[in-house]
């Protein structure tokens, strides 16, 4: 009988530890960061969403001397302190006669000068103090997990703050996302933020943690159960990275928050879905504009009509400055 109850509890065991196996590899790969000197030289991994979706596969040269631009700039080097304790790094960048600031919140695995090396010299030349800031896990920032927002929206609360300690002059503030970037941004604004903070500029934002890990377990990998795989990195979310993705939703901020939103998407997105910034713009209850790009995927709507796309954002500053 001993024997038996001792084969028995290993068996459950065997099986317990493969059924997690699997949800551990999708955590491990889609949440867990490792290699920090990895992280900061990231190539995009070589899948056929990843890889369309890229400014790159469509408009490197613009991508790359965008990028080349923010390196040769004289940027002043900028941290907080998480309210978990991380050391999170920013690059500012200040403007001649500047007429506001931008916090560039960029998404997932990427870099600031990545993200928004397109538009950044145009928001500079137009009276914008920049700051980039290095998301968790990023850049020169700690941290060990990416948290799609769970945790990277209270961090944008605390850059905003950096923001309005150093604006003596009380200039109009815009918080600037894209991709989880936005969806970080969408959350902060849930929250108690500067007054200075005027607007949000969301640009191909998710609604939520679970969905866009829904939609890359189905859609890029053809996994099934996914559901059931969700509940399993959900799990190792809680023990591990101190958040549950339920955490991660726009729900409540796009309901409660008052300030302004300009929402951009690429109509051939496949990244993260315009279902997503409709869903978004639908929930949100402040003055908002919804401008999607038909041609563009992922972050290249600035690519495919820089002059809609910069005509909105300038817009969008003159309306709400004051």
């Amino acid at each position: 009988m001993k024997n038996k109850i001792i084969k028995i509890v290993s068996a459950v065991t065997a099986a317990f530890g493969v059924f997690m196996a699997f949800g551990w590899s999708f955590f491990d790969l889609m949440i867990h960061c490792r290699n920090k000197k990895h992280l900061t030289k990231k190539k995009w991994f070589q899948l056929s969403h990843t890889k369309i979706n890229h400014p790159r596969d469509k408009f490197e040269q613009e991508y790359e001397e965008g990028k080349a631009w923010c390196r040769q700039q004289n940027m002043q080097d900028c941290y907080v302190r998480s309210t978990d304790g991380l050391l999170l790094h920013g690059f500012y960048l200040p403007a001649v006669n500047a007429q506001r600031y931008v916090l560039l919140c960029h998404g997932y695995k990427g870099s600031g000068f990545g993200d928004f090396a397109y538009t950044a010299r145009f928001l500079h030349e137009n009276g914008c103090n920049l700051l980039f800031i290095d998301q968790r896990c990023c850049g020169l920032s700690e941290g060990k997990y990416i948290t799609f927002g769970a945790k990277e929206q209270w961090d944008v609360r605390e850059w905003a703050y950096y923001i309005a300690k150093r604006n003596k002059e009380h200039l109009p503030i815009y918080l600037y996302g894209e991709s989880m970037g936005a969806a970080s941004v969408l959350m902060a604004s849930g929250h108690s933020l500067p007054e200075e903070v005027k607007g949000l500029i969301s640009d191909c934002g998710f609604h939520s943690m679970k969905e866009q890990l829904q939609d890359i377990a189905a859609n890029w990998f053809h996994l099934n159960w996914v559901e059931l795989l969700l509940f399993r990195v959900d799990l190792f979310c809680g023990f591990l990275g101190g958040f549950r993705m339920k955490d991660a939703d726009t729900t409540n901020a796009m309901r409660t928050n008052q300030r302004p939103v300009l929402f951009f998407h690429g109509g051939k997105d496949t990244y993260v879905e315009p279902k997503n910034t409709r869903y978004n713009y639908a929930l949100c209850r402040a003055p908002k504009e919804l401008v999607i790009i038909p041609e563009a995927r992922h972050l290249c709507s600035a690519y495919v009509n820089p002059e809609l796309y910069r005509r909105k954002l300038l817009e969008f500053f003159v309306k709400y400055d004051n």
